[in-house]
């Protein structure tokens, strides 16, 4: 028997022209700024992307038709879902020209009553913050990435990267050469730095880092983490990883992860005159990582000794002090 299949649509007017909004809802710089933590992205018929929408929850599908500045049509679905997996269901994306700029129209096609009900809720808060990126360039920080449900290793690790790239947007060339909490390190070298460990913790999974020009110091660290963060998606967390001679789990390399994301984007924050904003939620998983990862890392000269703080201190302020970072 055949399940009957309905559809969720939903339009927005952007206040821009159709080749921009094309770049919004296609590019993967534009997508950070309202849809994805994370895409990758083959823009043609036949190619394949990669959205992380919120932390732990991966769209993935393929392009069917691309036609620039007037429409796309792509498969939708969830990586690892059994009830609506990858290209289950068809997504088409028409723009166009309206006085005063575009309007955007969203078919999404092939869902039952109940997907088509939490699609179309999803839609709606996606399409308010397309709407916001349109008119501001940017919605702001997604306050459906703010606390994951079911955190683990891989969706902490996502979170922590929406907040370090919310940083990085704030760093600019000028602030290149301005010191940084991070031992002697400048931001450049910070940054250099930060790139070492994810080829580094990549490798660990079994792909090797790909960099690319980009336009920004943001742009480079979300090129670079998205692939590191989707090889250990594809990985899992099972077993252990060899690094030279050293075994370690995977979750300790995963959490090595996500103190690079979080530390190195305080750090950042910090040397550039910025808040990082982090729910107590994530923050205080990564610091119970750190406490199993530092300790052991201090040695290396990884981290300085622990700094004393009051018990009852916000997690990140704990997690600062753990790395040896004063507040």
């Amino acid at each position: 028997m055949t399940t009957a299949t309905v559809t969720a649509e939903k339009t927005a007017f952007l206040p821009v022209s159709p080749d921009e909004a094309f770049a919004l809802v296609t590019e993967p710089e534009r997508l950070r700024r309202w849809k994805a933590i994370a895409s990758r992205v083959d823009l043609r018929a036949g190619g394949e992307y990669r959205f992380t929408v919120v932390p732990g929850h991966v769209a993935r599908g393929t392009y069917r038709e691309v036609v620039p500045g007037e429409r796309i049509v792509f498969g939708w679905g969830w990586e690892g879902s059994q009830d609506l997996a990858p290209d289950a269901s068809t997504v088409t994306v028409t723009l166009e020209p309206v006085e005063g700029g575009t309007l955007v129209r969203l078919v999404h096609e092939g869902l039952t009553q109940e997907q088509a009900a939490s699609h179309l809720e999803g839609w709606n808060h996606f399409f308010e913050r397309l709407e916001r990126a349109a008119a501001d360039g940017d919605a702001g920080p997604d306050e459906w990435s703010w606390v994951p449900q079911g955190l683990d290793e891989l969706s902490s690790a996502d979170a922590a990267l929406a907040v370090l790239q919310r940083v990085l947007t704030g760093v600019t060339d000028a602030d290149r050469d301005k010191p940084t909490p991070c031992r002697d390190f400048t931001v450049h070298q910070l940054a250099e730095h930060l790139f070492g460990t994810l080829a580094f913790v990549g490798a660990l999974a079994g792909v090797e880092v790909r960099r690319t020009a980009q336009p920004s110091l943001e742009s480079a660290v979300a090129e670079v983490a998205q692939q590191v963060n989707e090889a250990w998606a594809v990985r899992g967390l099972q077993g252990m990883v060899t690094a030279g001679e050293t075994e370690m789990p995977a979750t300790m390399a995963v959490g090595i992860l996500n103190l690079e994301y979080l530390l190195h984007g305080w750090d950042f924050a910090r040397a550039t005159g910025q808040e990082l904003r982090v729910s107590e939620e994530v923050a205080q998983y990564i610091h119970d990582l750190g406490e199993r990862i530092i300790p052991g890392a201090r040695a290396g000269g990884s981290f300085g000794p622990a700094v004393d703080i009051a018990d009852r201190a916000p997690a990140l302020d704990r997690l600062v002090a753990l790395s040896g970072r004063t507040t």
